[in-house]
């Protein structure tokens, strides 16, 4: 785990090179505290620069970057982890290897395979550049989720990129806010897609390659993976035939392996502990593997939030198997709340989130203690964990049934109705309506816009191809893993983990383990009987006693912050909080509405609203408090 950054240009001396990369680094040291190095290739009219802070996790002696080949002058920087990396040497026998680390088998499989024959083979998170002198080309790269970020930024002719915005902010320059973008970031909660906030500076898509032509200047990107679903995509990718045990026995092998992995290190690897299954399945398996193992929890004071007395349950009931465990436990309060402009600056990106607080705890606990962490991240967007996709199988099912089966939809489901009077026919459509935060006229009034018009992820480029024929499941997901997974979920625990220079591991993001979900029959993974999502995740835990039986059914319940009681309660709101919703803040930006931000302080209520609620005054109010710290913090002088 790392930060790369990285300068190809035709104007610059090597002297000035040098130096932009090294305020680059700078600009991103909490990504790579341990150590850090910089240098400059030519080749033909253009100077190929490289610039890295390094976190040391693996090979701790050998593996600084950039790595470098003799025989033909190539270089490699790589931010993240191969995890795969001693299989693949195996199949590199005539190597003279330099280094016992994963980033130089990176660079001999790309100096010997086309890009897509290196990435297909890839098991890991990673973001990385390799020069490639003789084809007189730099190759950009990214994981197939996206779980490592890579920037890049055009400027005279110059191209910049960078494992985060500041460093290219740094030195090339100011870069307009796409204002244009402010009712798409009010609706989706984040901005899908290639394009962020700031005009010109863009996200190397997930799965995704770039090829720069170092004697034009050209450059082309391509893709080398989408998780395909059966329908989706111009009808790509087939249903798996397979029973359910053999099911249970396929996943469980692929899970304990991805898990295996990425406990590779030459570090202590310690893991977070929440009260879902995901969290807790990925804490045993590593359990027996290393049984003493360090578990992060964070807890809130908020009982109906508060999941530390399910998480100690789930320890009891585990016995033996976490004798040697060391449990260590935070507290999330909205004392918290004053550490918003700090996250707003990681997150660089204004997002939504009410999980970045507790998510931002866990991290600065963990990384007082080690290096690195397994997480349960990603279990829910591959294999359908939200209610939401529970009540979309409910409203197909709803749609072909008969009178009883709807009446036992409508008792077990009760805003099942409501999401039915709503439902667009278009699936992408239907991906956001649940989860909107503003309507297009409260947007017109809060941004003061005479007309509001929301992009869809079509106009975005952000979506799927959906035709309809798909399984409405299947066509949510999709689009889940597509879009939300790596620009909100996944992006807010790289930037908020490498805030703190921790390194995050996501056993659930192995792509064998989101290929296999994507092509089992959707009843598999939501079982609408008695309501239950994951539901070949609960089978196989159960069965193979990962989970006790109550922690493997326990109902699921989001991961997410207080925020109604905090910000109801305007009287113990922080300094920070009411200098920004209450101040002069807003006023003096002059882009959100005073007055109806004012209102909206006051609808705020913590009676009705818990961790379940997708949309409540709180989320809406939160979203504001956000913006505008980072507009205060990116937008003023």
């Amino acid at each position: 785990m790392c930060g790369i950054h990285g300068i190809i240009s035709a104007r610059l001396g090597a002297g000035e090179i040098k130096e932009k990369l090294l305020q680059m680094g700078t600009a991103q040291v909490h990504r790579g505290p341990d150590d850090a190095a910089v240098a400059v290739y030519e080749s033909g009219l253009r100077k190929v620069g490289f610039g890295f802070v390094r976190l040391s996790i693996l090979d701790l002696e050998t593996g600084m970057q950039p790595v470098y080949a003799k025989a033909d002058n190539s270089a490699l920087i790589c931010n993240g982890q191969l995890y795969n990396y001693l299989e693949l040497k195996e199949g590199l026998p005539d190597v003279d290897w330099q280094t016992k680390g994963d980033a130089e088998v990176i660079l001999q499989m790309f100096r010997q395979f086309q890009p897509e024959t290196a990435l297909s083979v890839f098991n890991g998170m990673y973001a990385g550049a390799f020069f490639a002198p003789r084809q007189r080309q730099l190759l950009l790269f990214r994981d197939r989720f996206g779980i490592k970020p890579l920037y890049y930024r055009v400027v005279d002719g110059d191209l910049f990129f960078a494992s985060e915005i500041k460093p290219l902010l740094k030195v090339s320059g100011a870069a307009k806010i796409q204002k244009d973008a402010f009712p798409t970031l009010f609706t989706y909660r984040y901005l899908p897609g290639e394009e962020t906030i700031f005009a010109g500076i863009k996200r190397l898509p997930p799965g995704s390659f770039m090829i720069y032509n170092l004697d034009s200047g050209d450059y082309e990107i391509k893709s080398y993976w989408q998780n395909v679903f059966p329908g989706c995509d111009s009808g790509s990718g087939r249903r798996e035939k397979i029973s359910l045990l053999e099911a249970e026995e396929q996943f469980y092998k692929i899970f304990t392996d991805a898990v295996r992995l990425r406990l590779r290190s030459d570090v202590e690897v310690g893991s977070f502990l929440s009260g879902g299954i995901d969290s807790c399945a990925v804490a045993a398996a590593a359990m027996k593997l290393q049984p003493q193992l360090s578990l992060f929890t964070i807890a809130f004071q908020e009982k109906i939030y508060n999941e530390l007395p399910v998480v100690k349950d789930f320890l009891a009931a585990g016995g033996a198997r976490f004798s040697q465990a060391k449990h260590h436990v935070g507290f999330c309060q909205r004392s918290s709340l004053n550490d918003l402009p700090e996250l707003v600056r990681a997150l660089e990106e204004p997002i939504f989130l009410g999980a970045t607080l507790p998510t931002d705890q866990v991290c600065r606990m963990a990384s007082h203690r080690v290096k690195t962490v397994l997480t349960g991240e990603g279990a829910d967007e591959i294999f359908a964990g939200y209610r939401k996709f529970l009540i979309e199988m409910a409203a197909v099912s709803y749609l072909d049934g008969d009178g009883g089966d709807r009446l036992k939809l409508d008792n077990l489901y009760p805003e099942l109705k409501a999401y039915l009077r709503q439902r667009a026919d278009d699936p992408l459509q239907r991906y956001i309506q649940s989860e909107t935060l503003f309507s297009e006229f409260e947007l017109s009034r809060l941004l003061g816009y005479d007309k509001i018009v929301v992009p869809g992820l079509k106009q975005l480029k952000a979506a799927p191809q959906l035709d309809g024929s798909e399984h409405p499941l299947n066509a949510a997901l999709a689009v889940e893993s597509r879009c939300r997974l790596p620009d909100y979920v996944i992006l807010r625990l790289d930037k908020l983990s490498m805030r703190h220079s921790l390194e995050t591991r996501t056993p659930f993001l192995d792509y064998r383990l989101a290929e296999f979900a994507a092509r089992l029959p959707v009843d598999y993974k939501i079982n609408l009987t008695d309501g239950r999502e994951k539901y070949i995740l609960r089978e196989t835990f159960s069965r193979y006693k990962l989970l006790d039986e109550r922690s493997a059914w326990r109902r699921k319940q989001p991961f997410t912050s207080p925020l109604a009681t905090w910000l109801g309660e305007r009287e113990l709101w922080p300094e920070v909080v009411a200098e920004a919703l209450a101040g002069g803040m807003i006023k003096r930006h002059g882009v959100l509405d005073p007055v109806m931000v004012n209102e909206l302080t006051r609808q705020v209520t913590a009676v009705g609203v818990g961790p379940e609620t997708l949309v409540s005054g709180a989320d809406r109010l939160f979203a504001i408090l956000v913006f505008t710290l980072w507009y205060e913090e990116f937008c003023c002088d």
